[in-house]
């Protein structure tokens, strides 16, 4: 790999390479997506075992897909797949006796600064995999952070202030929901209390209900006859059916069967 100019002297190598071809897409189906650039960064690593172990520590990891060669190792890490099922976020992992190399995909949606920075954290941890088979000077590793670090802050054009505000917008706007959600909770705790008082009084009433409904035609007409007895002969059925809580409608029907069976007589 050819390094820059102004990073000749440097052991840590990165550059911007054009996108390939875009296999096309079939006849009268437009295309809803644009081909991704392509970067890439690299570090000298010299290799202190086998190009085999270094394929073997790859394989470990699931979601690589590895290939080796004569004299590298490759490995490839699909995020994503486009509409024709090429892929589309992705990163290749290119080993050898002397570097190790990183070619990876910038969507169209995401910040090249943002996407190296991903990429160098996800190489970090790749580097600890392959640490027992690469001597690796740490300062490398430094310097390919500090210029991932100065790509995010030369990148950063919002300014400082302006961000405070919007953050101090947003936090208020975060704080004034929680309150909101708080109040919510306790009106929902207050209305489940009521609505479970509400259910138990139903099913009180619903049982009281059924014992009503179930008392036999006997017991009522008895009821009857002992009421008119009590009261001179005469019975107010709205007071009966209160006092006994029964169902006026059944106890009308009881007196109407004590008169047709000739045990009372309406009178007037």
């Amino acid at each position: 790999m050819v390094l820059p100019s102004s990073q000749k002297k440097s052991a840590v190598s990165s550059q911007a390479i054009s996108p390939g071809k875009v296999k096309p897409l079939p006849t009268g189906q437009q295309a809803t997506f644009k081909a991704p650039s392509i970067a890439a960064f690299s570090i000298k690593a010299k290799l202190s075992g086998t190009l085999k172990e270094v394929a073997s520590s790859l394989r470990s990891v699931s979601f690589l897909e590895v290939a080796q060669e004569k004299d590298a190792v490759n490995a490839l890490y699909v995020e994503s797949r486009d509409i024709n099922k090429q892929p589309y976020v992705f990163s290749i992992l290119k080993a050898n006796d002397e570097q190790l190399e990183v070619v990876y995909s910038i969507p169209q949606n995401i910040a090249p600064w943002r996407r190296r920075l991903d990429m160098i954290r996800y190489f970090i941890n790749v580097i600890t995999l392959l640490e027992p088979h690469y001597d690796i000077d740490t300062k490398i590793i430094l310097q390919l952070m500090e210029s991932s670090v100065k790509d995010v802050v030369d990148s950063v054009s919002m300014d400082y202030s302006k961000l405070y505000t919007e953050f101090d917008t947003v936090k208020k706007e975060f704080d004034d929901a929680k309150k909101k959600a708080k109040r919510l909770s306790d009106e929902n705790s207050v209305m489940s209390t009521e609505n479970y008082a509400l259910k138990n009084r139903n099913d009180e009433l619903v049982l009281r209900l059924n014992q009503l409904e179930n008392i036999p035609e006997d017991a009522i007409r008895a009821k009857v006859q002992e009421w008119i007895l009590e009261h001179n002969g005469e019975i107010n059925i709205t007071e009966f059916a209160k006092l006994n809580n029964i169902n006026e409608v059944k106890v009308e029907e009881a007196l109407n069967r004590l008169i047709m069976e000739g045990y009372i007589e309406a009178v007037g």
